[in-house]
């Protein structure tokens, strides 16, 4: 056991259900004693629509922003997988797979516009200030974790998803942008169709589209994506 006050370990790793706990203690701190209205992004979407179905009493309605999960996997990749978790935690302690440093916050948020073509100079600026930090050599540090990089050692199990989808009992928002980023990262290996097939196991579901928009949807059409979530979480 350790001792009081003892530093832990960085984690060389993540696994998905130490998400689920995290949120369920957040939730016990912020709001124990009533359901709360969740809403999540990307791999926080997933993280919401897991919860909401192993906790089904802790939400009183769900928003999923683009949470698509992941592709299905089968039995025999799971060699592989294994293998592969442990070569990368051994590259994650040789220094390989950390986060690139940036000579300026200018650059911080060129990295940005890079990945989001839409998103504006002033909004890239600002948004960087808080992506990232100085460091004592005045280079700009991500402020993330290289651990979420290594694959998690789990394959990821469509049929487990359904089960939980099953289990909420919240009204859900599925909320997905016009472009169609499954396409663009899978290349046919999970499509956009497949997703809303999964959606199928949620008992009460709602879609809503934001045009002109892409992945980072909040960033986008921030105005949109209010209306529309006002409007779910404000119905009877």
């Amino acid at each position: 056991m350790a001792s009081v006050g003892a530093t832990c370990p960085a984690p060389d790793a993540y696994w998905f259900a130490d998400y689920l706990a995290d949120l369920d203690v957040l939730l016990d701190q912020l709001a124990p004693d009533q359901p709360v209205d969740l809403v999540g992004h990307s791999m926080g979407g997933n993280v919401a629509m897991m919860y909401g179905g192993v906790r089904p009493q802790r939400i009183r309605r769900l928003v999923n922003l683009e949470g698509f999960g992941l592709p299905a996997t089968r039995p025999a990749q799971a060699p592989e997988r294994y293998a592969k978790w442990m070569d990368e935690i051994k590259a994650l302690h040789r220094g390989e797979m950390d986060l690139k440093p940036y000579d300026s916050i200018d650059a911080v948020a060129r990295r940005l516009m890079k990945t989001n073509p839409r998103l504006p100079q002033h909004k890239a600026h600002w948004l960087a200030q808080h992506w990232a930090a100085p460091d004592a050599l005045g280079r700009w540090q991500i402020l993330g974790d290289a651990a979420h990089k290594v694959v998690s050692a789990h394959l990821y199990q469509v049929e487990e998803a359904l089960a939980i989808y099953r289990h909420i009992s919240a009204p859900v928002l599925s909320v997905t942008a016009s472009d169609d980023s499954l396409s663009q990262w899978w290349k046919g290996r999970f499509t956009l169709d497949e997703y809303h097939e999964r959606l199928q196991a949620v008992p009460t579901l709602q879609h809503a589209v934001i045009q002109d928009a892409a992945h980072m949807l909040h960033h986008d059409q921030p105005e949109a994506l209010a209306r529309a979530i006002e409007s779910f979480l404000g119905q009877r």
